[in-house]
């Protein structure tokens, strides 16, 4: 099992001091680059790079340095516990030495290839998706990422029912192309608007602020279906060629379906002849506990995007796994579609070593024993602990811990899209975790549980002690 660094807390003597180091799981010092180095990469990136989703004069990125396991380290020798996993990719942490071996066999033997030609790795890697994907879902067309995964599983739905309408959640986020934006339903689209001008949002379920004013997660899942049926009456069932829905909504909450809401789905997509697609771009490869998360819930949805845990981002790597029903409309009619690095080589090759590593190391049974053993219960002690905590939910290794400003009326700790200076509060209690050696994932008013599934235990509770405490200053803002 790979363990996490230790950060370098020997003291240093004034020449060490100049030169920051770490110590690896072995022991052994190594140093990180000098004070120059840094200069040099915030100077390339200040004035070169063009950062996504931010007003370019208005950040300041940090320099990273280093990184192994669930740390991560900057040129000053700071380290991080990466409870973010980077951006819910990182699954099998930083330089796993399996994957990195993976991509410089590959790149010795065979460093590229067109998607056209056979290809050993990626056929490997399809048929070990194939093995673990839910029902007759058998077939693996590969992108470069999450967004066109669901550009291209929209494709074929289109293609198959001869519709064109897709439905999706409001609270989503599917990715930054033309109809992947479109599909998302957080602000983010809002600037990219119009797009596909072939979507329509729906609610979902949120017992925590059902919008169906629901007693149980069971009548929230029944008046969720309701309401979802009846977009689709409204919106026309027979212009709607699919619903997408993120199995466990990632970004925007991780709000996990009630009993019976999934089930529900797949029963109104029979009903209506529409394709239902699961978006486990974020939530597959392990993070839950599972190959995929509708294993968790026992749903066949008709095709899966994912991406990054397939490979834990360590090349640019996505995909779509299709039914027997929709990969046979292709037998004979050509598929409008294809990209230059579909299945590229480099990056199917760590995807082939992560499922080794799964299998030898037991991945998933040690991510459902965590969830269960440690995260969920230390969580629930901590929403007793701070009246800041409205609500904590998740699976595996992937929780959310809500905020709130009043846990009477249940009022957002922070507004909803709130920047500047009514996004102070969670600014600051960022910037505690921060200081404690924790990089979080915030999103609105909350903090999201999402370290890589190989943090050690002992991390594992030493992140959840820093939230623990950083939840003190979210507490100084409840009314």
């Amino acid at each position: 099992m790979t363990d996490t660094l230790l950060p370098d807390t020997d003291a240093a003597t004034p020449t060490e001091a100049a030169t920051p180091t770490f110590v690896d799981r072995a022991g052994t010092r190594h140093p990180l680059p000098d004070a120059s180095a840094e200069a040099q990469v915030r100077a390339d990136d200040r004035a070169h790079v063009f950062h996504s989703w931010s007003a370019q004069a208005l950040i300041d990125p940090l320099p990273i340095a280093s990184g192994e396991g669930a740390t991560f380290w900057d040129y000053q020798g700071n380290a991080y516990l990466d409870f973010s996993s980077q951006l819910v990719n990182l699954n099998l942490g930083h330089q796993h030495p399996d994957l990195v071996t993976a991509i410089q066999q590959q790149a010795g033997r065979l460093a590229t290839i067109q998607p056209s030609m056979a290809n050993d790795v990626r056929g490997e890697l399809a048929r070990r998706i194939a093995d673990v994907a839910p029902g007759d879902l058998d077939k693996v067309f590969f992108t470069n990422g999450g967004a066109d995964a669901n550009e291209y599983a929209v494709r074929m739905a289109r293609a198959v029912t001869g519709r064109r309408k897709v439905l999706s959640m409001y609270r989503s986020y599917h990715g930054g192309t033309a109809t992947a934006i479109s599909l998302t339903g957080d602000p983010r689209r809002w600037a990219n608007e119009p797009s596909d001008g072939s979507v329509a949002h729906f609610m979902g379920p949120y017992a925590y602020r059902s919008s169906f004013h629901s007693d149980s997660p069971e009548q929230e899942a029944e008046r969720a279906l309701a309401h979802l049926e009846q977009v689709i009456v409204l919106e026309g069932a027979s212009t709607v060629a699919a619903i997408i829905l993120e199995t466990i909504v990632g970004t925007n909450g991780v709000l996990v379906p009630p009993p019976g809401y999934l089930e529900g789905v797949r029963a109104l997509a029979d009903k209506y002849g529409i394709v239902y697609i699961a978006d486990e771009v974020m939530v597959g490869f392990g993070r839950v506990g599972e190959w995929f998360a509708v294993n968790h819930f026992g749903v066949v949805p008709d095709l899966i995007t994912f991406a990054k845990g397939v490979n834990s981002g360590y090349a640019p790597l996505g995909g779509v796994v299709i039914s027997q029903r929709i990969a046979s409309h292709f037998d004979t009619v050509a598929f409008a579609g294809g990209l230059t690095y579909s299945g590229h080589p480099l990056a199917c090759a760590p995807g082939v070593a992560t499922f080794e590593v799964f299998e030898r190391d037991g991945i998933l049974e040690r991510v459902r024993d965590l969830g269960e053993r440690v995260v969920g219960p230390r969580l629930r002690e901590i929403a007793a602990k701070h009246p800041s905590v409205g609500e904590v939910r998740g699976l595996g290794l992937f929780w959310a811990i809500e905020l709130v400003k009043d846990p009477a009326t249940r009022e957002p700790l922070v507004p909803f899209n709130a920047g500047g200076a009514d996004a102070a509060p969670m600014g600051a209690v960022a910037a505690a975790c921060k200081q404690a050696g924790l990089w979080p994932f915030v999103h609105f008013n909350r903090l999201h549980v999402a370290p890589p599934l190989v943090i050690s235990e002992a991390d594992l509770v030493r992140g959840l002690d820093i939230i623990d405490e950083a939840l003190t200053v979210a507490d100084s803002y409840v009314v």
